[in-house]
Parts: C-alpha cells; structure tokens; sequence
C-alpha cells in the first residue's frame, strides 16, 4: 500500500509553528495518489498505471496538515525509459510503436515548433509562479502555503482544491482569514483573489478535512481556479499579466518526456521563512509513470523524488518544452527526505476532462469566457453553500475542542 501526500504547508504562529494543505513540488500541500476508482486527494482510492510508449514528467511534495493514503500501489508501466542525462533542450522520444487496446499512445507531433532551451522554460515559468499564503485571525484555522500558476493573461490562477479552499473560505465575513497571492523570489505581496472554480464533488468530500493534520486521498477533483481581481493597495491590476497556457489535449504529455516541475516549497524551512522570505523552486526531470482514476485515461502521473516534493508545492505546474503546463502538482508518496518520495501531478487533461463533466465547460472553454462574470456567479451561487458546510463543521469541531 503506497501512502500519498497533499502538499500545502501548514504554519502556526506561536509556539509551533506548522505547515497545512497543498504541498507539491516542495512544501505547499499532501498528495494522495491515483487509484483506478474516481476518489480524493483527502479521500481513499485507488490507482493504477497505464502502458505506454511515451515518458512524462511531474512533482509534489507534502506539508504537515494533510496527508493522502492509497489503498492500491500503482502498477508500473510496462516498460520505463531508460535513465538519460537531462540536457539544455532535450530532444523529445522518438516515435513508438502502435499499442494494444489495453494501452495508451502518445498523440504524435503535438506542436508545430521546436522545443525551446528549459533555461527559457524557467524564466518563464518563473514569471507566471505564485505562491498562495492564508493568514487566519484567531480561530481554528491554520496558515497555509501552496503554489499556483497564472494561465490566462487575465489573471486565472490554476491550483490545488485543497489549496484554494481557503480562498474559498477568506471570502466569507464569518471567518477572519487573509488570503494574499504572492510572486517572485522572495516571494512579494502582490494581489487577492477570489474563487473562480472549485469542484463541489471535492468539498462535499473533504470539508471535514480542514483541521486534519493528515488526510488520505488520491487527488481525484483536487483542482481549482482563481481569478486575481487587484492588487494588495486596491487598485486595478495592470494586465495582461505573465501567464502559461494549459496543454489540454489527450496524451501530449508522456513517459520520459522531459518536464520543468516549480513550485513554492516550505515544509522544510519554517514559518517565519515562509512568511518572510520564500523562495521559488524548480527541477527538470521526467515523467516516471502513467496513472488512472479509472482504466484508460491519462489522469495522474509520477516525475520522482524532486525537491518540490514537500508540503508548499501543491498547485505548481509541471510545464513542458512548448511553455505548456502539462501538470498540476497533488500529491507525494511518504518519505524522510525529497529523494525518498514520489511526486504526482494532475494530468492537465484530466482536469479539462473533469471540468466539462462538472460544468458543461472544459478549460479552454472558461478561458474563452468573462471570467469575471463566471466568478461572479460562483460566489452568489455555489460558494455560500460551500462555506456553510465549512462553518457548520468548524463551529461543532470548536465546540468540541473546548469541552475536551
């Protein structure tokens, strides 16, 4: 049985200090892995491997406050590719093989363009890397720390359920929590947010969760979308912002094609640090493994022990040589060290997938669309009954702590 992390930090202010919620690359939330039953980062399930011909490339990482168990190992591919030395602009696999029913294929000749030096990979993942930190004021909340990325010029943020909701929850006047959306290295104050998505299916199944200091899941629903709407002063944000676009096609991304996998990690650093003085991460590596929620699609997989594997990471991106994020970092298996675990990422496929079940939309669709109008009508519609399930559990787990 292989245990899976969300990876968010969780830091308390005081005493301890602790770090909560979406870890991926490195710090910022606990990930569960894949199973082939449709089942939550915060939730048990199950997952299983996909053979293919083609690599891809993820990672996670995991924080203290959430924690994801599988009740199934994955199974390996087939066949891995072998270890090669990652170089400057890594030439991608060549052709493979047509596969049989039970196996996946790579979509052949997915961009028109050369790839591009992951030296420009970097810079410009760097530039549309956010980190999210959510301060409470009392309460029973704990700060948190994810990662994110922007992937519309506009300013959609694309991140971990398990990460956003506490957005979700910094937007009700019942809980005093301060949600601010943080760039560069150290990261600076930027901008706030509010909800623009995030699965009803995943809170229904994980609001419970919000105080756990361990949580098991798969990572199943476990994404979500803000939309930045001004700056830390107030004022208008100046766009169109640095941004990524989502790879949203099927089987682009694939064994041991060569990924840049970034996030903000912080399990390993601390509160103040995180606060003060947190830096970006980012790592090459390759996709290790191809994992499924159900039996033949690409929805989950494996990039290995990179550094980004600690709480803080959860929501960073997995981006390819075409600057297209491919990945959303979920969850990370257990582990003393990075080097011990194994990231997972959400397949960006799988996220358009779940949308356009969830919604009707899939992702392109929403990007195409008055963003600020769908956030709108998120929060008047679906988000105050999303809170009120977090306020009824928060109110009965407070009144429970006090007798105790």
């Amino acid at each position: 049985m292989r245990l899976v992390l969300p990876i968010s930090v969780i830091f308390l202010i005081g005493a301890a200090i602790l770090f909560i919620t979406a870890q991926t690359t490195q710090e910022t939330s606990k990930f569960a892995t894949p199973v082939a039953t449709t089942s939550q980062p915060a939730g048990v399930a199950q997952t299983q491997a996909l053979t293919a011909t083609s690599t891809i490339s993820t990672s996670t990482q995991e924080a203290v406050s959430t924690t994801t168990k599988s009740t199934t190992t994955p199974k390996k591919p087939e066949s891995k590719p072998k270890n090669q030395p990652i170089a400057k602009n890594p030439v991608p696999p060549p052709p493979t093989p047509a596969l049989s029913p039970n196996q996946v294929e790579r979509t052949q000749a997915p961009y028109t363009t050369p790839p591009e030096s992951f030296e420009t990979i970097d810079k410009v993942t760097r530039e549309a890397l956010v980190n999210i930190l959510c301060m409470p004021q009392g309460g029973s909340l704990r700060p948190i720390s994810g990662s994110g990325v922007i992937i519309e010029p506009r300013g959609v943020v694309l991140t971990n359920a398990h990460v956003a909701q506490y957005v979700l929850l910094s937007q009700s006047a019942q809980i005093n929590l301060n949600c601010t959306i943080r760039t560069g290295s150290p990261a600076a104050y930027r901008w706030k947010a509010i909800v623009l998505y995030i699965p009803p299916k995943w809170v229904e199944e994980h609001y419970r969760e919000i105080n756990a200091d361990r949580t098991s899941g798969t990572g199943e629903h476990d994404y979500a979308l803000l939309l930045l709407v001004n700056d830390v002063s107030g004022q208008p944000i100046t766009t169109p912002l640095p941004y990524l676009s989502p790879e949203t096609r099927q089987n682009v991304a694939f064994l041991g094609d060569y990924v840049l996998v970034a996030g903000y990690p912080a399990e390993f650093v601390g509160g103040l640090v995180t606060q003060q003085s947190l830096y970006a991460a980012t790592s090459i590596s390759t996709i290790r493994e191809l994992l499924t929620f159900t039996v033949e699609t690409i929805d989950v997989f494996s990039v290995g022990g990179v550094i980004q594997a600690q709480g803080g990471s959860s929501g960073g991106p997995v981006v390819n040589a075409w600057r297209k994020v491919v990945g959303l970092i979920t969850t990370t298996s257990e582990g003393a060290t990075t080097a011990e675990r194994d990231l997972h990422a959400l397949n960006v496929s799988y996220i358009d997938r779940d949308l356009t079940a969830q919604t009707t939309k899939g992702l392109d669709a929403i990007l195409a669309s008055d963003v600020n109008r769908l956030a709108r009508e998120f929060s008047r519609e679906t988000g105050p009954d999303l809170v009120q399930k977090y306020l009824e559990y928060l109110t009965w787990f407070l009144c429970k702590n006090q007798k105790v």
